[in-house]
């Protein structure tokens, strides 16, 4: 069993930055890919960020690029989310998931372990 905890989020400023912290725990992580995903109110879930944990690719959301940066810690089994030059519009509960494997996916039907989200609200 797979257990992802995120923290960091929180209020802040637009034009303002927060990084999230996604823990790992419960498997081993070399052969996964992991996401980040984001759920605003009356929408459906949607793909920020993924990377895959051994080679370190990524992908990322066109309305992110540029101003979010996903990253790994191999020793910590952690990932992280950096978000700069937040906007009102990036204001959601943010979600990590996991996947086995190494393709980078997008829809978050195929990852299969998930945290409890962190919510991000940014002020205008």
């Amino acid at each position: 069993q797979v257990q992802l905890v995120e923290s960091g989020g929180g209020l802040v400023q637009a034009g303002g930055s927060l990084r999230l912290s996604c823990a790992a725990s419960g498997r081993t992580f070399s052969s996964s890919v992991m996401g980040w995903f984001r759920q605003a109110p009356g929408k459906e879930r949607a793909f920020v960020a993924t990377i895959n944990w051994s080679e370190g690719s990524t992908s990322y959301a066109d309305s992110v690029k540029g101003r979010f940066t996903i990253s790994r810690n191999n020793a910590e089994n952690t990932v992280y989310l950096q978000m700069n030059s937040l906007k009102p519009e990036d204001t959601a509960v943010y979600y990590c998931a996991g996947r086995r494997g190494r393709l980078l996916r997008t829809n978050p039907a195929d990852f299969d372990s998930w945290g409890q989200g962190t919510q991000v609200t940014v002020s205008s």
